[in-house]
């Protein structure tokens, strides 16, 4: 078997019907609103692909690194347009690369059964000291995006901050990533609902960012019971 027609062979085995129903609905959520509030189609564009990229990261599937190098170049865009700067910093400086990286080290860890990547978690002590470390740089990072003048530095720092950790851990295949990402995606449409209400045409961000929290919420219960601690 080649290697292009095995790859699509594990990406299209082990989906359920709710699997298909989620992406489904969230797609439809996403391109509704987006509709209804004549969003730009780059916010469109980086929504649809964002919101696909993190379901497909719950699935276990390498195609969520395809679909997220796209999303951070689009997102980015976005981010730079509300003056979230650290967002921006994120994604065009971290995300983008890592999405590369993320690719390679995922394919040397598949199921062949399954079509998903082989899912680990922490022990209790390594998780609490990863979490530690997060909330010390959080505060330092705000600090600097504060000096430079952005919107809501500590909110934008505490995103920034945990999704750069998050995502070291979901290329390391860990469920701790989803506790993190929960977080993320709190703060993240806080952040994104108060620039809506100040009048920014980003309700596909927005929605973008509330389906990201619903996924994190599933992922974090699927990964649970499919990992085992490391």
């Amino acid at each position: 078997m080649s290697e292009l027609k095995k790859y699509l062979k594990s990406e299209l085995t082990g989906w359920n019907p709710f699997d298909i129903i989620w992406l489904i609905i969230a797609t439809a959520v996403i391109l509704g609103l987006s509709i209804y509030w004549e969003d730009t189609w780059v916010s469109l564009l980086a929504a649809v692909t964002g919101t696909w990229c993190v379901i497909l990261t719950g699935k276990g599937k390498r195609s969520s690194f395809i679909f997220g190098i796209i999303n951070v170049v689009f997102y980015a865009i976005v981010a730079f347009q509300a003056k979230y700067y650290g967002e921006v910093m994120l994604n065009a400086l971290y995300y983008f690369p890592m999405n590369f990286v993320g690719w390679f080290a995922w394919k040397k860890h598949m199921n062949d059964k399954t079509g998903e990547v082989i899912k680990e978690r922490l022990t209790l002590k390594k998780s609490a000291v990863v979490y530690a470390l997060t909330a010390v740089a959080i505060f330092i990072y705000g600090f600097i995006l504060d000096r430079l003048g952005g919107n809501l530095p500590y909110i934008d720092s505490m995103s920034t901050v945990i999704s750069v950790v998050a995502q070291i851990l979901s290329i390391k295949r860990l469920m701790e990533q989803w506790v993190l990402w929960i977080v993320v995606d709190v703060v993240t449409v806080i952040m994104w609902a108060v620039h809506f209400a100040q009048g920014g045409e980003t309700i596909a961000t927005l929605a973008m960012w509330a389906v990201y929290l619903v996924n994190a919420v599933i992922m974090f219960i699927r990964w649970y019971k499919e990992s085992k601690e490391k």
